[in-house]
């Protein structure tokens, strides 16, 4: 993985390499400094269905780590530092 000099920099290279697998979910800041959150995902079924599980009205429990074995979080922060958690 590159160095990366901004969040630009850093979001396009891994929509370049994983398309659409690559999703924004949100960003916050943190210590003055803006931080997106992203999804990489690793397995789409999986991930889809428990995205999906969030826009019915019924209440829905994970009872496995199954569901969070279907993506990584990556945090890209504004002057393009990466973290990962898998």
């Amino acid at each position: 993985m590159p160095d990366f000099e901004n969040h630009e920099q850093a979001r396009e290279w891994f929509k370049g390499e994983f398309q659409n697998r690559f999703s924004l979910r949100g960003s916050h800041e943190v210590d003055g400094k803006r931080v997106f959150y992203y999804h990489l995902i690793k397995q789409p079924e999986k991930y889809n269905r428990y995205m999906e599980s969030f826009a019915k009205p019924v209440k829905h429990e994970i009872t496995n780590f199954d569901t969070f074995e279907s993506y990584s979080t990556v945090e890209i922060s504004d002057d393009g530092d990466v973290s990962f958690t898998i």
